[in-house]
């Protein structure tokens, strides 16, 4: 009786220490494939960032750069022209039309406040009267707030609205209650940043989590395609924090976080 209360002893304490070890493998792995995975946002991210940097200087020179310090230029000290396209559709003699494509240039902003940026204007749904500002100057709101009240001339009903972007709101056009309102009107303006605005820029080209800091491999050439002369781009992260993504990994069934191809004319991720 006594051996086998041993026995018994010694096989609980061997359960006990593989359902550990078990248990804390699993943690492990579940741990690793976490911090895999916010490690690997923060370098989409920045992906994306230099996508819209690349963008706007395509759009600014007609071609995508391959230095870093061009590009971090840019950024820092680029101008871009926001511009507005009209189009006209003028009657010819014979009873054809033509039209005719004219595009403004409407305002000049830093590239920073262009990449890092957009405002999103806020117009009267319909027409109606005014009810009531639910939003103040500076203040920030999210998809689907309530941000001011209406009758609608047609229903004449009252209409609470709500915010189709996410944004901080500023230049609200004052408006007393029972004043008229005509659709498609300006009451405000949201401004949505997309980037962190403290983003340090120096630190554009390097890939997160580097040591010895590592940059990102850029690509941009101007290529044949179909008899085109077309801009191709890609930059790619040839430093995968995880390890299913190395190119040495013989299964390589996640290639390396990219954006771009150098042979078609794209800009998509291959996360997206």
């Amino acid at each position: 009786m006594k051996t086998t209360r041993i026995w018994s002893t010694v096989f609980l304490v061997i359960a006990l220490g593989l359902g550990y070890f078990l248990v804390n493998s699993i943690k492990t792995a579940i741990d690793e494939e976490k911090k895999i995975k916010e490690s690997e946002a923060i370098i989409i991210e920045k992906l994306k960032l230099i996508r819209d940097a690349e963008k706007a200087y395509q759009a600014v020179y007609g071609v995508y750069t391959n230095n870093w310090d061009t590009l971090i230029n840019f950024i820092e000290h680029g101008q871009f022209p926001i511009t507005k396209r009209t189009e006209h559709v003028i009657e010819l003699a014979y009873g054809a039309d033509s039209s005719v494509v004219t595009i403004d240039t409407i305002e000049i902003v830093p590239v920073k406040q262009y990449i890092f940026e957009k405002k999103h204007n806020v117009y009267a749904a319909a027409d109606g009267t005014f009810g009531e500002y639910f939003v103040t100057d500076g203040q920030y709101i999210i998809k689907g707030a309530k941000i001011y009240s209406m009758v609608n001339n047609i229903t004449g009903k009252k209409v609470n609205q709500v915010s189709k972007e996410t944004g901080r709101v500023h230049d609200i056009v004052p408006k007393k209650e029972g004043s008229p309102l005509t659709k498609g009107e300006l009451l405000f303006i949201l401004t949505e940043e997309l980037y962190d605005p403290n983003t340090n820029i120096a630190e554009l080209p390097y890939i997160p989590f580097t040591d010895p800091p590592r940059k990102f491999e850029i690509y941009a050439e101007r290529i044949e395609r179909n008899r085109l002369t077309v801009n191709v781009i890609e930059v790619r992260d040839v430093a995968p924090i995880n390890p299913a993504r190395s190119e040495e990994n013989e299964a390589n069934n996640k290639k390396p976080l990219r954006f771009g191809s150098r042979t078609e004319v794209t800009t998509a991720g291959n996360w997206e």
